[in-house]
């Protein structure tokens, strides 16, 4: 523990020059911004930032991108609250309470709660991913290839579970996205895979390209698709936030701040899941329930701290196993990955300081929504005025630039574009883009531990099963179907008639 703190108090100091803290404030801004504007999720900011970091230092790039990330999810309670329309998934449950005050007269109190939501939330994140990461990074390093093979393919399994109403759409979309991975020559001989003689494919499809079509030009086709409504901006209150509201309120920020954490441990689950796990919960636990849906303040502080604390606890996984807890966190992985970082079990022995570093960056993440939610609230509501019109060609040119960037290949570009039209068909008829994406991520970590552990066991499948870890996983992954598929297609009770 006192090692953790040194470790901490190193990594503060690194990002503490003025120039480097002035480069986490302006990724911050960044980031709120982008989760203002409706539709522009927090996967699909990290994404397009991923593309303009290619240059930079590792510790510079991972900065920027996490500030944000923590921005996006925060900065999507604006619109909830203003204009009853999240701006990332993240911050739907936050209509429900946010837009009802803001009606009432009470949008500056609304927004003032988000912040202190979001802060506490994100902080009580912080120390569980200082606190944990070091203990379960230690006990990952008993895993295998059995074991990592099993969790992979429950990253994508528990993603198509939890992210959309029918699971059977959720795993096809998994299944779809690690056969992607598949594609291009295979690691151990090199032999070519589904490239049918096109000698692009035969190098694979590269990560950031099509998560930036899945998730940015896919959004942009939906959007485009539903028709903007004019935005019309109430006067509000002070944003400053009242100190009634955060003691009174302790038990549900503490709880909220829990349930986020756990959520973003769960490999694939993400922070909508959290927020309206954190809101149910709440509600449960409430002496004012009627309030609920109403413009309850302990709703709106459940969901906004639930949301924000499942961004650094969804980084546990990613650190410890290299498995990403939410869709955000999958393309932070990428970019990490790109940046030369390997995150997984080996991190807390070759780099064990860099656990702290994104601690630190959370941090000073942290430091600018406060800020931000506190100054210049009035200021940055106006970038909802913006019109959909002008929005959209920039986005479009962002995709296309960042995707070029990566390598120099105009065929990333067009890999970014049939992303694009694949998400856009997929979200028209259902299927969540969340296990697609982990499916890309997860499927070269699933197919290299698969052939490492044949080759250990001379091609014998027995311990996969036997194996304590190995086994308990694999009998998590059979429960889980087994429990969605019973929960689908159970009979349903038929009324008699009337």
């Amino acid at each position: 523990m006192f090692d953790g703190l040194i470790l901490f108090g190193h990594s503060i100091a690194n990002f503490a020059a003025p120039a480097t803290v002035g480069l986490a404030l302006l990724a911050s801004l960044v980031g709120v911004v982008m989760g203002a504007l409706p539709g522009l999720t927090a996967t699909m900011s990290l994404a397009l930032v991923t593309t303009l970091t290619l240059k930079l230092p590792p510790s510079q790039a991972l900065l920027i991108l996490i500030c944000t990330y923590v921005g996006s999810i925060y900065g999507g309670s604006r619109s909830a609250i203003l204009l009853n329309i999240p701006g990332t998934p993240a911050s739907a449950a936050s209509c429900l309470d946010g837009y009802q005050l803001a009606r009432q007269g009470m949008a500056g109190r609304a927004m003032g709660i988000a912040t202190t939501g979001s802060v506490m939330g994100t902080l009580i994140g912080m120390f569980f991913l200082a606190t944990l990461t070091p203990v379960l990074g230690g006990l990952a390093l008993k895993f295998g290839a059995y074991e990592f093979f099993w969790l992979a393919l429950f990253g994508v399994i528990i993603a198509g579970t939890l992210t959309g109403d029918d699971p059977l759409k959720g795993w096809i979309a998994g299944i779809a996205g690690l056969f992607v991975a598949t594609i291009g020559q295979e690691p151990q001989y090199g032999f070519e895979r589904f490239a049918f003689g096109v000698r692009d494919l035969a190098g694979g499809i590269q990560l950031v390209p099509a998560l930036v079509g899945a998730f940015g030009f896919a959004e942009l086709l939906t959007n485009m698709r539903a028709r903007q409504a004019p935005v019309k901006i109430s006067a509000f209150d002070t944003v400053i936030p009242k100190l009634r509201d955060v003691f009174q309120y302790w038990r549900t920020i503490l709880r909220s701040g829990l349930i986020g954490t756990g959520v973003g441990v769960v490999p694939g689950v993400g922070e909508d899941v959290a927020a309206w796990s954190s809101y149910a919960a709440a509600k449960r636990a409430s002496k004012e329930k009627e309030q609920y849906g109403k413009g309850s303040v302990e709703g709106l502080m459940a969901a906004e701290t639930g949301d924000n604390a499942c961004v650094p606890g969804a980084m546990i996984p990613v650190l410890t196993l290299a498995i990403p807890g939410s869709a955000p966190a999958a393309v932070l992985m990428a970019a990490m990955i790109i940046h030369g970082v390997k995150p997984g079990p080996l991190i807390m022995v070759e780099n064990p300081s860099f656990v702290y570093d994104v601690v630190a960056m959370m941090l000073f993440a942290t430091l600018g929504i406060l800020i931000y939610g506190l100054v210049l609230t009035k200021a940055l509501v106006q970038v909802l005025r913006v019109p959909q019109h002008l929005i959209v060609p920039i986005i479009f040119v962002l995709c296309a630039v960042g995707s070029f960037a990566i390598a120099g290949r105009l065929f990333d570009v067009y890999v970014m574009l049939a992303f694009g039209l694949i998400g856009f068909a997929l979200r028209h008829y259902g299927y969540p883009m969340a296990p697609l994406v982990l499916g890309i991520v997860l499927g070269d970590l699933l197919e290299k531990n698969l052939r490492r552990a044949l080759i250990l066991s001379d091609g014998d499948l027995t311990p996969f099963f036997t194996r304590p870890i190995a086994g308990t996983v694999a009998a998590l992954i059979v429960a889980t179907i087994a429990w969605r598929l019973w929960a689908l297609y159970r009979p349903r009770p038929t009324r008699a008639p009337a």
